[in-house]
């Protein structure tokens, strides 16, 4: 018989902070292995993993995953996908709404009448000083900032000195072995996280705080990424992003191409600064 997968979601209305549970169930293996995203790594971003357990047999695999959400709105579990030989089995996707019970309608009553005092200039001091020292000292660091800025020495970083130090960081990457032992989840977490430190110091682009696509659109209209890196990093962040959320599970070949890319893009980087400072002095 071919492998059947079932799901089952416990509430899909939750309070903050509420648990819910996840139940994943795979019939039918015939001794195969279930290959899946590791333990409390198969939910996304805004779902808290409490407990995650995997049970299996010849037969069967069960995966439990109690989980909580500490924002409200509406959040959205999506296919998880489980592979069993060469086949891809997918969940459906569930849809959880998180609401904020507090929020309700009670009738709040005060136990005295509110009275007024008559506050004097010591009192106000006594009440405020602590926010009047804190903008003081704002104030202060803001304007230390701008006169190191205008009139202190800028240190001068060179293009070179970025690509080196990131070629470092890839080779520490390497010597990690992610892609010899399939742990594609932690390669792409830390190449794109060693990528994204790089365009911010090189290219001065904001990628540290930048979601994928904003960053994508940014690199287009700097012109200063040449457009064959530009492609490269756009497909290497995307594949990362799916990897993160467990809807792709890459191999050996597409990761060791993606850090050779990534590679290739810091190499040339130096040239791609060179030719847009020779393009501003025209």
């Amino acid at each position: 018989m071919a492998q059947m997968i079932t799901s089952n979601l416990q509430k899909k209305m939750l309070a903050l902070g509420e648990t819910d549970q996840l139940i994943i169930k795979i019939n039918y293996l015939g001794s195969q292995k279930v290959n899946s995203a590791r333990e409390n790594e198969l939910l996304p971003f805004h779902f808290e993993e409490i407990k995650d357990s995997i049970g299996s047999s010849d037969d069967q695999y069960i995966r439990k995953i109690e989980f909580a959400v500490f924002q409200e709105g509406k959040y959205t579990i999506p296919e998880l996908e489980f592979k069993v030989g060469n086949e891809i089995l997918k969940t459906p996707a569930y849809e959880i709404e998180v609401v904020n019970t507090a929020k309700k309608e009670d009738v709040i009553n005060d136990i005295m009448s509110n009275k007024e005092v008559d506050l004097e200039m010591a009192d106000y001091w006594e009440l405020y000083k602590f926010y009047i020292l804190a903008a003081i000292a704002v104030i202060a660091l803001i304007t230390a900032i701008y006169i190191i800025v205008k009139y202190g020495r800028r240190a001068k970083s060179s293009p070179k000195i970025t690509t080196n130090l990131t070629l470092k960081e890839l080779e520490g990457l390497k010597k990690k072995k992610y892609i010899e032992n399939g742990d594609f989840r932690s390669f792409y977490v830390e190449l794109i996280d060693i990528s994204r430190r790089f365009i911010t110091t090189q290219y001065q682009l904001p990628a540290d705080v930048l979601l994928t696509d904003d960053l994508i659109d940014a690199m287009k209209q700097s012109n200063t990424i040449s457009p064959e890196s530009e492609k490269t990093v756009e497909e290497v962040f995307l594949r990362g992003d799916l990897v993160k959320f467990a809807k792709t599970f890459p191999d050996e070949t597409t990761m060791q191409k993606d850090f050779a890319d990534i590679k290739t893009v810091v190499e040339k980087s130096a040239k791609d600064i060179e030719f847009e400072n020779l393009r501003k002095d025209v």
